[in-house]
């Protein structure tokens, strides 16, 4: 079946539900599409780990920092 048959076919149809049924038709205009999102890759438990060591590390850094100014004042 074609798409101009598919066409025909359902404008017979529609016609002969207001014609028989003495029904309402109503037209909607297409939704568009989702935009795809970009792929991002899922952590691994490697990687949560990496990123937790990194924060640890920061935070010690970030520590070692205040208590030198904190003796130095």
């Amino acid at each position: 079946m074609t798409k101009d048959e598919l066409r025909a076919e359902l404008e017979r149809q529609a016609q002969r539900f207001t014609n028989v049924y003495g029904g309402e038709i109503t037209t909607y205009a297409a939704e568009r599409e989702p935009e795809r999102k970009p792929w991002r890759k899922k952590p691994t438990v490697l990687d949560q780990v990496f990123q937790r060591e990194l924060q640890k590390l920061e935070q010690e850094k970030h520590a070692d920092c205040e208590s030198a100014a904190t003796g130095q004042a």
